[in-house]
């Protein structure tokens, strides 16, 4: 007899978990037990599920044992019901189970379950974690009754829902999730590709990736997904993300991606079909010192300044990108278009012509800041009559606002999407524009300077136009200063940090 979920009720009982942590947890800490509770119940019970299998087949408990550890291995006394079984130290026993299990599984789930305070009884009190575990056990997590995709889309409501509780740590560890799907149609991944994501966050771009080559109906188990995440705990889910999504080859690594590049192949960075990322915006304490000499050869196009990043993050993901197949999409502020401390960076960008297309879009897609968004798509390989142009695409009002959120609906998308396809010129809307005159206007990559409401204009409105287009640039670069300063207060004050 199976307890099959719906999807509604799946999420209704994964946030009811979190819920028995309120008052007692800082929302943005909730992540941190909840989800390795949830991880370490599904390989319990899909372990049980095989095991039955295979002693209903065989009759062979020994040979039953053998095929269920074939996936994941549970040492003795770290499987769920010996756990709950406990009756004091509850912590104790969920520390030892979930280092035996790492432990058994070094190559796939080593440091997956994170580094919270589980023995801590003054903040998880014994009669919370058996609330927890009892909670948890309200329902069998196997494969029968939770396919993997429904669980990995459990796992991901989870995941907005705590970007939603917890406010200043959203960014760190979700982007959304519209957008995502928006780059991910944009660079098209195909099976046997191998995709990146040097910010990983919880890995919802891989997944992202993922699931647009199962939608294409191919073959998505010869994709091989790789990223690297500075945040522990974040990089923990990303596993478990990858996991519950029935994903077996990957590589999620904890480390800073600009001073140690996880990824390296013949004393080289290794190279991606496909790369995807949200770099965390404009961060300040980076060695730039160091990044002048970088040996990794990611200064091709300068030393970005100290107070901003984003170019030291541009020129990693344009080395990481292979020679012939190589695409990524890059979600930036919109500063990084038009400011004038990268300027000459920007040059050297429009005249390698790895630049493919520049997509602006609407407010309030980063969480907790109302500005606009763009994505960067670059190729190392342009088709033929792509080469020497970029596109512009204005998408600034396709975007949807209701109930609080911001989001792409798929009617968004779709004109986006043919219009990068297209690559034409759609007045008010996209312009595919010559290196030669990018490169005449200072590589300035604003988009409001391509793409205009009306292509039929008189000589003294031009001019005004272009008044105008300068004068806005300016705007927005005072206002993205405004921005970082305070977000640099806030971080200096403790409320939030670098990512």
């Amino acid at each position: 007899m199976t307890d099959r979920l719906s999807q509604q009720a799946l999420e209704g009982y994964l946030w009811g978990a979190a819920n028995l942590l309120r008052g007692l947890v800082d929302a943005g800490d909730y992540k941190q037990f909840v989800f390795p509770l949830l991880f370490f119940k599904r390989l319990s019970d899909v372990w049980d599920e095989e095991f039955a299998a295979a002693l209903a087949d065989s009759g062979d408990r020994d040979y039953a044992s053998a095929v269920a550890s074939d996936r994941f291995l549970i040492p003795e006394g770290a499987h769920w019901a010996q756990v709950r079984d406990t009756a004091r130290d509850v912590g104790r026993a969920l520390l030892t189970a979930f280092r035996a299990i790492e432990g058994a599984n070094p190559e796939r789930l080593a440091g997956v379950f994170g580094n919270a305070a589980w023995t801590d009884k003054a903040l998880l009190p014994d009669e919370t974690l058996k609330n927890l575990i009892e909670h948890f056990s309200g329902h069998v997590l196997s494969i029968a009754n939770v396919p993997e995709d429904e669980l990995g889309n459990g796992y991901e409501y989870l995941i907005k829902q705590f970007a939603d509780d917890s406010g200043h740590t959203a960014q760190e560890f979700y982007t959304n999730r519209t957008l995502v799907h928006l780059m991910v149609q944009m660079l098209e991944p195909k099976s046997g590709d191998r995709i990146y994501d040097p910010t990983a966050g919880s890995g919802g771009m891989l997944i992202s990736a993922l699931a647009e080559v199962r939608r294409q109906g191919s073959d998505a188990r010869t994709l091989k997904l790789y990223g690297q995440e500075l945040i522990q705990i974040t990089a923990a889910i990303a596993r478990m993300n990858l996991v519950l999504h029935g994903v077996e080859d990957f590589q999620i690594v904890t480390g800073n991606t600009l001073s140690s590049p996880a990824f390296i192949e013949r004393d080289r960075l290794m190279t991606f079909d496909v790369v995807l990322a949200n770099p965390p915006y404009s961060i300040k304490k980076w060695n730039r010192e160091a990044w002048q000499t970088d040996p990794w050869g990611r200064n091709f196009l300068g030393v970005p300044p100290q107070g901003r990043a984003d170019y030291a993050f541009f020129q990693h993901i344009l080395r990481s990108l292979d020679p012939v197949t190589g695409r990524c999409a890059i979600l930036f502020p919109h500063g990084v278009l038009f400011r004038s401390e990268e300027a000459e960076m920007r040059r050297r960008l429009v005249e390698s012509d790895l630049l493919e297309c520049v997509l602006g879009l609407g407010p309030n897609l980063f969480y907790n800041s109302p500005m606009e968004a763009c994505v960067v798509v670059c190729r190392t390989h342009k088709p033929p009559e792509r080469r020497g142009r970029v596109l512009f695409i204005d998408a600034v009002n396709e975007v949807v606002r209701q109930h609080g959120q911001t989001f792409l609906a798929a009617r968004n998308q779709a004109r986006i999407i043919a219009s990068y396809r297209s690559f034409a010129d759609d007045s008010g809307f996209a312009a595919a524009v010559s290196i030669d005159e990018l490169l005449s206007k200072g590589a300035n990559l604003a988009i409001r300077r391509y793409v205009h409401p009306s292509d039929s204009l008189s000589a003294g409105e031009s001019d005004l136009r272009l008044a105008w287009d300068a004068y806005d640039d300016r705007g927005r670069e005072f206002w993205q200063e405004m921005d970082d300063l305070m977000m640099f207060l806030e971080a200096d004050a403790g409320v939030s940090g670098d990512a």
